[in-house]
Protein backbone atom coordinates (compact mmCIF):
# COMPACT_ATOMS: atom_id res chain seq x y z
CA UNK A 1 0.00 0.00 0.00
CA UNK A 2 1.51 3.61 -0.66
CA UNK A 3 1.98 6.14 1.69
CA UNK A 4 -0.55 8.05 0.16
CA UNK A 5 -3.03 5.38 0.42
CA UNK A 6 -1.93 5.39 3.82
CA UNK A 7 -2.24 8.98 4.75
CA UNK A 8 -6.26 8.48 3.52
CA UNK A 9 -6.91 5.94 5.66
CA UNK A 10 -5.24 8.00 8.05
CA UNK A 11 -7.64 10.84 7.34
CA UNK A 12 -10.58 8.77 6.98
CA UNK A 13 -10.14 7.14 10.68
CA UNK A 14 -9.78 10.69 12.10
CA UNK A 15 -12.71 11.79 10.82
CA UNK A 16 -14.97 8.72 11.80
CA UNK A 17 -15.77 10.27 15.06
CA UNK A 18 -16.90 13.21 14.32
CA UNK A 19 -19.02 11.84 10.67
CA UNK A 20 -21.11 9.85 13.62
CA UNK A 21 -21.68 13.04 15.96
CA UNK A 22 -22.82 15.45 12.71
CA UNK A 23 -24.77 12.04 11.52
CA UNK A 24 -28.40 13.28 10.93
CA UNK A 25 -27.98 16.52 12.33
CA UNK A 26 -28.60 19.73 10.44
CA UNK A 27 -25.53 22.40 10.44
CA UNK A 28 -26.70 26.16 9.28
CA UNK A 29 -23.48 27.57 7.42
CA UNK A 30 -23.87 31.50 6.45
CA UNK A 31 -21.79 32.21 3.43
CA UNK A 32 -21.17 35.34 3.59
CA UNK A 33 -20.39 37.75 0.47
CA UNK A 34 -16.87 38.52 0.93
CA UNK A 35 -15.74 34.81 1.83
CA UNK A 36 -17.63 33.81 -1.89
CA UNK A 37 -14.60 35.26 -3.26
CA UNK A 38 -13.40 33.81 -7.32
CA UNK A 39 -15.14 31.05 -8.72
CA UNK A 40 -13.03 28.34 -7.58
CA UNK A 41 -13.42 29.61 -4.47
CA UNK A 42 -17.19 29.05 -4.52
CA UNK A 43 -17.24 25.85 -6.58
CA UNK A 44 -15.09 24.39 -3.20
CA UNK A 45 -17.71 25.80 -1.06
CA UNK A 46 -20.20 24.15 -3.40
CA UNK A 47 -18.25 20.75 -3.22
CA UNK A 48 -18.10 20.80 0.28
CA UNK A 49 -21.44 21.36 1.32
CA UNK A 50 -22.74 18.61 -1.17
CA UNK A 51 -20.23 16.51 0.69
CA UNK A 52 -21.67 17.48 3.90
CA UNK A 53 -25.32 16.09 2.55
CA UNK A 54 -24.02 12.76 1.56
CA UNK A 55 -22.17 11.84 4.18
CA UNK A 56 -25.34 11.86 6.21
CA UNK A 57 -25.50 15.65 7.75
CA UNK A 58 -27.93 18.41 6.95
CA UNK A 59 -26.85 21.59 5.88
CA UNK A 60 -28.83 24.79 5.48
CA UNK A 61 -26.98 27.51 3.58
CA UNK A 62 -27.95 30.90 4.59
CA UNK A 63 -25.90 33.70 1.91
CA UNK A 64 -25.35 36.94 2.65
CA UNK A 65 -23.78 39.32 -0.98
CA UNK A 66 -23.24 42.73 0.28
CA UNK A 67 -20.52 43.04 -2.50
CA UNK A 68 -22.35 41.85 -5.22
CA UNK A 69 -25.43 44.23 -4.13
CA UNK A 70 -22.81 47.18 -3.98
CA UNK A 71 -21.20 46.00 -7.57
CA UNK A 72 -25.36 46.23 -8.81
CA UNK A 73 -25.47 50.00 -7.00
CA UNK A 74 -22.75 51.06 -8.24
CA UNK A 75 -23.21 50.13 -11.94
CA UNK A 76 -27.17 51.73 -11.46
CA UNK A 77 -25.18 54.90 -9.68
CA UNK A 78 -27.00 54.18 -6.39
CA UNK A 79 -25.20 55.89 -3.18
CA UNK A 80 -25.67 53.54 -0.31
CA UNK A 81 -25.78 54.68 3.35
CA UNK A 82 -24.04 52.73 6.08
CA UNK A 83 -25.33 53.30 9.64
CA UNK A 84 -23.96 50.68 12.38
CA UNK A 85 -23.00 48.58 9.75
CA UNK A 86 -26.46 48.39 8.35
CA UNK A 87 -27.14 49.55 5.01
CA UNK A 88 -30.07 52.32 4.79
CA UNK A 89 -32.32 50.87 2.68
CA UNK A 90 -34.82 53.23 0.55
CA UNK A 91 -37.79 51.49 -1.63
CA UNK A 92 -35.23 52.16 -4.71
CA UNK A 93 -32.89 50.48 -3.04
CA UNK A 94 -34.93 47.59 -1.46
CA UNK A 95 -35.93 46.81 -5.31
CA UNK A 96 -32.00 46.30 -6.31
CA UNK A 97 -31.17 44.24 -2.99
CA UNK A 98 -33.68 41.92 -3.14
CA UNK A 99 -33.33 40.93 -6.93
CA UNK A 100 -29.91 40.62 -6.44
CA UNK A 101 -29.79 38.31 -3.18
CA UNK A 102 -33.05 36.34 -3.76
CA UNK A 103 -32.11 36.28 -7.64
CA UNK A 104 -28.03 35.54 -9.44
CA UNK A 105 -26.50 35.53 -5.49
CA UNK A 106 -28.65 32.87 -4.35
CA UNK A 107 -29.13 30.92 -7.39
CA UNK A 108 -25.44 30.74 -7.99
CA UNK A 109 -24.72 29.00 -4.18
CA UNK A 110 -27.34 26.94 -5.25
CA UNK A 111 -26.10 25.88 -8.48
CA UNK A 112 -22.54 25.27 -7.12
CA UNK A 113 -24.05 22.60 -4.56
CA UNK A 114 -26.02 21.04 -7.55
CA UNK A 115 -23.30 20.81 -10.06
CA UNK A 116 -20.95 19.05 -6.78
CA UNK A 117 -23.63 16.37 -6.86
CA UNK A 118 -26.73 17.15 -4.28
CA UNK A 119 -29.55 18.66 -4.81
CA UNK A 120 -29.56 22.69 -3.64
CA UNK A 121 -32.70 24.60 -3.85
CA UNK A 122 -32.54 28.80 -3.38
CA UNK A 123 -35.60 30.40 -1.42
CA UNK A 124 -36.05 33.58 0.20
CA UNK A 125 -36.83 33.92 3.85
CA UNK A 126 -40.50 35.42 2.04
CA UNK A 127 -40.79 32.15 0.77
CA UNK A 128 -43.42 29.83 2.32
CA UNK A 129 -43.57 32.19 5.01
CA UNK A 130 -40.35 31.30 6.39
CA UNK A 131 -39.19 34.82 7.55
CA UNK A 132 -41.99 36.76 9.02
CA UNK A 133 -40.00 40.29 9.94
CA UNK A 134 -40.63 43.47 11.61
CA UNK A 135 -38.35 46.56 10.85
CA UNK A 136 -35.81 47.26 12.45
CA UNK A 137 -35.20 50.33 14.68
CA UNK A 138 -31.56 51.30 16.17
CA UNK A 139 -31.30 54.73 19.10
CA UNK A 140 -28.42 57.14 18.47
CA UNK A 141 -27.80 59.99 21.57
CA UNK A 142 -27.80 62.97 19.63
CA UNK A 143 -23.99 64.75 20.19
CA UNK A 144 -25.89 68.28 20.52
CA UNK A 145 -28.53 67.64 22.67
CA UNK A 146 -27.60 65.02 24.24
CA UNK A 147 -31.39 63.18 23.62
CA UNK A 148 -31.55 60.14 22.60
CA UNK A 149 -33.49 59.42 19.53
CA UNK A 150 -34.16 56.71 16.74
CA UNK A 151 -32.39 56.05 13.26
CA UNK A 152 -34.63 55.33 10.46
CA UNK A 153 -32.80 53.13 8.12
CA UNK A 154 -35.55 52.49 6.02
CA UNK A 155 -36.41 48.68 4.98
CA UNK A 156 -34.37 47.34 6.78
CA UNK A 157 -36.04 44.32 8.98
CA UNK A 158 -35.16 41.57 12.01
CA UNK A 159 -37.09 38.65 12.22
CA UNK A 160 -39.74 38.04 14.45
CA UNK A 161 -40.85 34.51 14.09
CA UNK A 162 -38.92 32.08 11.90
CA UNK A 163 -41.36 29.12 10.05
CA UNK A 164 -38.91 26.35 9.68
CA UNK A 165 -41.36 24.19 7.84
CA UNK A 166 -40.65 24.78 4.58
CA UNK A 167 -36.60 24.23 5.70
CA UNK A 168 -37.71 20.90 7.12
CA UNK A 169 -39.67 19.62 4.08
CA UNK A 170 -36.74 20.12 2.15
CA UNK A 171 -34.23 18.67 4.10
CA UNK A 172 -36.87 15.62 4.53
CA UNK A 173 -35.99 15.23 0.93
CA UNK A 174 -32.55 15.26 1.06
CA UNK A 175 -32.41 18.97 -0.20
CA UNK A 176 -30.36 21.49 0.76
CA UNK A 177 -31.97 24.73 1.53
CA UNK A 178 -30.22 27.89 0.53
CA UNK A 179 -31.73 30.93 1.33
CA UNK A 180 -31.37 34.85 0.52
CA UNK A 181 -31.64 37.18 3.89
CA UNK A 182 -34.84 39.07 2.91
CA UNK A 183 -38.25 38.77 5.12
CA UNK A 184 -41.74 39.69 5.14
CA UNK A 185 -43.68 41.98 7.68
CA UNK A 186 -47.41 40.67 8.26
CA UNK A 187 -48.49 43.79 5.97
CA UNK A 188 -47.00 41.83 3.18
CA UNK A 189 -43.82 44.94 3.43
CA UNK A 190 -40.28 43.35 2.49
CA UNK A 191 -37.20 43.64 4.50
CA UNK A 192 -33.42 43.55 3.74
CA UNK A 193 -32.10 41.84 6.85
CA UNK A 194 -28.44 41.08 7.81
CA UNK A 195 -27.40 37.64 6.97
CA UNK A 196 -25.48 36.94 10.21
CA UNK A 197 -29.01 37.82 11.82
CA UNK A 198 -31.03 35.57 9.66
CA UNK A 199 -28.70 32.52 10.12
CA UNK A 200 -28.32 32.94 13.65
CA UNK A 201 -32.65 32.79 14.03
CA UNK A 202 -32.95 29.84 11.40
CA UNK A 203 -30.34 27.98 13.35
CA UNK A 204 -31.99 28.57 16.47
CA UNK A 205 -35.36 27.76 14.96
CA UNK A 206 -33.98 24.31 13.99
CA UNK A 207 -32.47 23.74 17.07
CA UNK A 208 -29.27 23.06 14.74
CA UNK A 209 -26.09 21.11 15.87
CA UNK A 210 -24.02 23.92 14.68
CA UNK A 211 -24.18 27.30 13.60
CA UNK A 212 -20.86 27.98 11.36
CA UNK A 213 -20.45 31.87 10.29
CA UNK A 214 -18.13 31.85 7.17
CA UNK A 215 -16.64 35.47 7.27
CA UNK A 216 -13.53 37.08 5.70
CA UNK A 217 -11.63 36.76 9.34
CA UNK A 218 -9.89 33.81 11.29
CA UNK A 219 -12.06 33.90 14.25
CA UNK A 220 -12.25 36.29 17.42
CA UNK A 221 -8.80 37.72 18.47
CA UNK A 222 -6.96 37.83 21.72
CA UNK A 223 -6.01 40.70 23.39
CA UNK A 224 -2.70 39.70 22.37
CA UNK A 225 -3.82 39.22 18.66
CA UNK A 226 -3.96 35.02 18.77
CA UNK A 227 -6.58 33.48 18.04
CA UNK A 228 -9.29 32.23 20.45
CA UNK A 229 -9.96 28.43 19.48
CA UNK A 230 -13.18 28.00 21.90
CA UNK A 231 -14.86 30.55 24.29
CA UNK A 232 -18.04 30.49 26.36
CA UNK A 233 -21.07 33.40 26.40
CA UNK A 234 -19.57 34.89 29.21
CA UNK A 235 -16.12 35.27 28.01
CA UNK A 236 -17.38 36.83 24.64
CA UNK A 237 -19.44 39.07 26.90
CA UNK A 238 -16.16 39.82 29.13
CA UNK A 239 -14.76 40.70 25.71
CA UNK A 240 -16.89 42.50 24.61
CA UNK A 241 -17.38 44.79 27.85
CA UNK A 242 -13.33 44.97 28.07
CA UNK A 243 -12.75 46.40 24.53
CA UNK A 244 -10.83 43.91 22.77
CA UNK A 245 -13.94 42.37 21.04
CA UNK A 246 -15.20 45.38 19.38
CA UNK A 247 -15.88 46.94 15.65
CA UNK A 248 -17.76 44.41 13.04
CA UNK A 249 -16.90 41.15 15.21
CA UNK A 250 -19.18 42.30 17.88
CA UNK A 251 -22.91 41.80 15.85
CA UNK A 252 -20.55 38.34 14.57
CA UNK A 253 -20.26 37.31 18.55
CA UNK A 254 -24.08 38.43 19.22
CA UNK A 255 -25.29 36.31 16.32
CA UNK A 256 -23.39 33.49 17.70
CA UNK A 257 -24.97 34.13 21.49
CA UNK A 258 -28.79 34.39 20.39
CA UNK A 259 -28.29 30.83 18.54
CA UNK A 260 -26.54 29.35 21.27
CA UNK A 261 -29.06 31.07 23.83
CA UNK A 262 -31.87 29.32 21.64
CA UNK A 263 -30.40 25.87 21.87
CA UNK A 264 -27.49 25.62 18.96
CA UNK A 265 -24.68 23.67 20.63
CA UNK A 266 -22.21 25.45 19.77
CA UNK A 267 -22.00 28.38 16.92
CA UNK A 268 -18.15 28.95 15.00
CA UNK A 269 -16.79 32.00 13.43
CA UNK A 270 -14.79 30.79 10.49
CA UNK A 271 -12.77 31.90 7.97
CA UNK A 272 -14.16 31.42 4.64
CA UNK A 273 -11.09 31.65 2.60
CA UNK A 274 -9.55 28.84 4.29
CA UNK A 275 -9.72 25.76 1.75
CA UNK A 276 -12.39 23.69 3.29
CA UNK A 277 -13.09 25.17 6.06
CA UNK A 278 -16.41 23.52 6.44
CA UNK A 279 -14.66 20.22 6.89
CA UNK A 280 -12.06 21.30 8.73
CA UNK A 281 -14.04 22.74 11.40
CA UNK A 282 -16.68 20.15 11.26
CA UNK A 283 -14.19 16.67 11.01
CA UNK A 284 -11.08 17.61 12.72
CA UNK A 285 -10.30 18.20 16.18
CA UNK A 286 -8.88 21.38 15.98
CA UNK A 287 -11.36 22.67 14.50
CA UNK A 288 -10.54 25.93 12.31
CA UNK A 289 -11.81 29.28 13.91
CA UNK A 290 -13.87 30.41 17.56
CA UNK A 291 -16.34 27.67 18.43
CA UNK A 292 -18.82 29.74 21.01
CA UNK A 293 -20.64 27.39 23.72
CA UNK A 294 -23.19 27.79 26.40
Amino acid sequence: MTDDALDQMAILAGALPFLKRYDDQIVVVKYGGHAMGEEETALRFGRDIALLEQVGVNPVVVHGGGPQINAMLKRLGVKSNFVQGLRVTDEEMLDVVEMVLAGPVNKQVASAITRAGAIAVGISGKDGGLIQARKLTRTYRDPDSHIEKVMDLGFVGEPEHVDPRVLKLLIGADIVPVVAPVGVGADGQTYNINADTVAGAIAGALGAERLLMLTDVRGVLGPDGQLIPEMTVAEVKAGIDAGWISGGMIPKVETCIYAVERGVKGAVIVDGRVPHAVLLELFTGQGAGTLIRA
